[in-house]
């Protein structure tokens, strides 16, 4: 575990791929690769790649496909020489934890209550790492505003600051539950 963690420190940039972009995140300076659509008939062979190019292979449970999303599943990933898995559900978490697999707990950052679940959340389970998503709300805000359809920014947003960013993205309104913030 500790050498994925220094690995992160030195290069934090890391591949998250489908199969199409598998050889590129290979060829890549990124050292930690998060296979996003891994499933059963290839699985091992792409973790041989990787590990013959000094990289480490994290598997997203919830999008694997023909691999159960159980303790059979995990052990079937770590037979496979997978280092680590993802994935957002806290039973699978744990049994990877078990296992000895490196584990990457994801969350989704949508709104204030569901952020203070988090908390809760993370005891349970004590993964590795967690990742929060998304990681850059404003620039799906300038996305979607592209399109003419109104955008209404909402969830976690408590600072004058948030407003004005969701804003200046393109956002037409801003929902919020800080009352502070209703006077701007």
């Amino acid at each position: 575990m500790r050498e994925i963690m220094d690995c992160l420190e030195q290069d934090p940039v890391i591949a998250a791929v489908g199969n199409d972009k598998w050889q590129r995140a290979l060829e890549s300076p990124a050292k930690v690769i998060f296979y996003m659509s891994a499933d059963l008939l290839t699985l091992e062979e792409r973790v041989k790649q990787a590990h013959n190019a000094e990289k480490y292979v994290m598997v997203h449970m919830d999008m694997a496909e023909g691999i159960g999303r159980d303790r059979t599943g995990l052990r079937f990933l770590k037979n496979c020489g997978v280092d680590g898995v993802i994935s957002t559900k806290g039973q699978l978490i744990r049994g990877a934890k078990e296992l000895g697999l490196f584990t990457v707990q994801r969350f989704f950052a949508v709104d204030s209550a569901g952020v203070e679940s988090l908390g809760e959340m993370l005891r349970s389970t004590m993964p590795d790492v967690m990742e929060i998503m998304p990681g850059v709300v404003t620039k799906v805000i300038a996305r979607f505003a592209a399109t003419g359809i109104p955008v209404i920014a909402g969830g976690l947003i408590q600072t004058k600051n948030e407003v004005t960013d969701a804003l200046g993205a393109g956002a037409t309104a801003v929902s919020t539950g800080q009352p502070e913030l209703w006077y701007m």
